[in-house]
């Protein structure tokens, strides 16, 4: 099963909050997941940003791919450079 990691709307009308999730690819925005790892809040200021590092890290290693935006949240709060410092090292 591929899996991503992706970023589910939350929230009310032009009040988006975001969690983290972990989800099968075929499955739309909102729809079915299997994890959530953190949550993120655009609205704050500054954005709020928590990450479940253990088990981000552990969804990356077995080969979630991450979206993007998901991407640069994770760069934010310090884990995919834990990511790439884990990979180099084996």
């Amino acid at each position: 099963m591929a899996t991503k990691m992706r970023l589910k709307r939350m929230g009310a009308k032009k009040a988006p909050f975001y969690r983290l999730v972990v989800a099968d690819s075929r499955s739309s925005r909102d729809g079915r997941i299997i994890e959530e790892i953190g949550y993120y809040n655009p609205i704050k200021e500054p954005a709020e940003i928590k990450v479940d590092e253990e088990r981000a890290l552990r969804w990356l290693g077995t080969g979630a791919q991450p979206s993007e935006t998901v991407r640069a949240l994770l760069k934010k709060a310090g884990v995919w450079q834990k990511f790439v410092a884990a990979r180099e090292v084996k």
